[in-house]
């Protein structure tokens, strides 16, 4: 099978939970900066931007969302039927940006307060805790290295220097 058939095969047996994550949209620059997410899913009450398609540039609040249309209704943007009356346009959350959240609802504004970055935390490098017994055992390894006990050393040191 071509790949293009498998990807419609899988959208269109998806799952509910599945599909309800495809109704994610983009985030502005202003709540990017606020909340540090890159996008989030679209519920009814957050106002939208329509970015693509035909009706690119209108702004509107989400009044219905559907999970079978994958698509989002925004204020506004109606279509008349033949017979009369008007019809909400179904518009997919890719072609939308949110412009500002609807927080009514408690578990994503508390989701969106977790998001934050952590902050880094730069640490001093770390200092080796010495123990009484090791801090003798060091002093004495300190010292051998250090002093030059015999004359001989001394003055064969001196030599590789002078030359």
């Amino acid at each position: 099978m071509k790949p293009t058939k498998i990807r419609k095969r899988m959208l269109y047996t998806a799952s509910q939970h599945l599909l309800s994550k495809q109704l994610g949209s983009h985030l502005s620059k202003d709540l990017k900066e606020k909340y540090h997410c890159k996008s989030m899913r679209v519920i009814e009450g957050d106002s939208v931007k329509v970015l693509r398609g035909e009706f690119k540039g209108i702004e509107g609040k989400v009044t219905r969302i559907s999970t079978e249309k994958r698509g989002v209704a925004i204020e506004g943007i109606k279509r008349e039927k033949l017979k009369g009356g008007n019809v909400d346009i179904y518009i997919h959350p890719s072609n939308v940006l949110i412009t500002s959240l609807n927080l009514e609802d408690k578990w994503r504004q508390s989701r969106l307060e977790g998001q934050k970055p952590k902050t880094v935390k730069i640490t001093p490098p770390e200092t080796k805790e010495v123990k009484p017994k090791e801090q003798k055992e060091a002093s004495k390894e300190k010292p051998k290295e250090v002093k030059l006990d015999d004359k001989k050393d001394k003055s064969k040191i001196e030599k590789k220097g002078t030359k």
